[in-house]
């Protein structure tokens, strides 16, 4: 999680000194949701989400300078600067992206998982994506599938209060998406996605539940996303002392780290060496982007099929 936050602060910096371009989701706030599926994940297990996935290409064990190369559009990125901040992958490892597509990661997820099935293998995917695209009709028909076919697929919600500046409650009659795969009769359980335990808890219930059932279940994480929409999103529509108030009492990080210090699990030394670390590694990926070539011109047409 450390390591994500720091990723995104250097990214924020890259692209507020125009580094970057175009779209760029930055995913501090939400750390836990990542950290939580690749704790629990098992070896075959797949992930897939949409574009806001910064910590989940980290976590998939990318090195951190060829994301922030991708990011720059420089030919070591982990896409060879033709993905940008949205479409990024490392299927070597099980991360399928990465799409900008609204809702694509349900289709896509519940491919994956059925795959699992007709191979027989006892995998699950965790298929994520945003609570505005819980509106999507690509994800219902989705729910209607995984559940006619019992396909083991783990929906994942990433409820961050917003879709895009749209706050939850004015554009779904229901508050919470935990019921939103009730009429397919797929059970849903509403998270505390701040919480790094909670979300442990949910993600190894409902991945043990796939496996038993073969059939699908739906994760709501309700988290925080601390930038707007996109770094383009000034967030306006939010009060600044909501922010503060979710960073103050809400943190995913500084739960955690309260949970060891008070349990003597660890130390402030040791914690301030980790922090230290992933710093250093996140302004390492930065000053490596910088100095990166952007790819040769005859690249162009390189794994672009028409």
């Amino acid at each position: 999680m450390s390591l994500i936050r720091y990723f995104e602060n250097e990214t924020a910096k890259l692209y507020l000194k125009k580094h970057i371009s175009g779209f760029c989701h930055l995913y501090d706030g939400q750390e836990a949701i990542a950290a939580g599926i690749d704790y629990c994940k098992d070896k075959g297990d797949q992930i897939v989400s949409t574009y806001r996935i910064h910590g989940f290409i980290l976590l998939s064990g990318t090195d951190p300078r060829y994301v922030m190369s991708e990011l720059l559009g420089k030919k070591h990125g982990c896409s060879k600067g033709k993905g940008g901040s949205m479409h990024m992958f490392n299927t070597k490892d099980n991360f399928f992206g990465g799409h900008g597509i609204v809702g694509a990661s349900a289709p896509i997820g519940t491919g994956l998982a059925f795959a699992n099935k007709y191979h027989n293998k006892q995998n699950v995917c965790f298929t994520c994506f945003g609570d505005g695209a819980a509106n999507q009709g690509q994800v219902y028909e989705s729910f209607n599938m995984a559940q006619i076919w019992n396909i083991p697929v783990v929906y994942i919600i990433e409820n961050n209060q917003y879709g895009m500046g749209t706050a939850i409650e004015r554009v779904s009659y229901t508050k919470s998406l935990s019921g939103r795969g009730k009429s397919f009769e797929i059970p849903g359980y509403s998270v505390d996605g701040m919480d790094i335990f909670d979300v442990i808890n949910h993600i190894t219930f409902a991945r043990k539940h796939c496996i038993e059932t073969s059939s699908p279940i739906l994760l709501e994480m309700n988290t925080y996303r601390y930038k707007g929409h996109s770094m383009s999103d000034p967030a306006k529509y939010r009060d600044k002392s909501e922010v503060d108030s979710i960073k103050d009492n809400k943190d995913p990080i500084k739960i955690l780290k309260e949970h060891m210090l008070s349990n003597n699990i660890t130390t402030e030394e040791e914690l301030s060496s980790i922090f230290s670390e992933t710093k250093n590694i996140a302004k390492e990926a930065h000053d490596f982007a910088i100095k990166d070539d952007y790819p040769d011109i005859s690249t162009i047409d390189d794994d672009v099929y028409l």
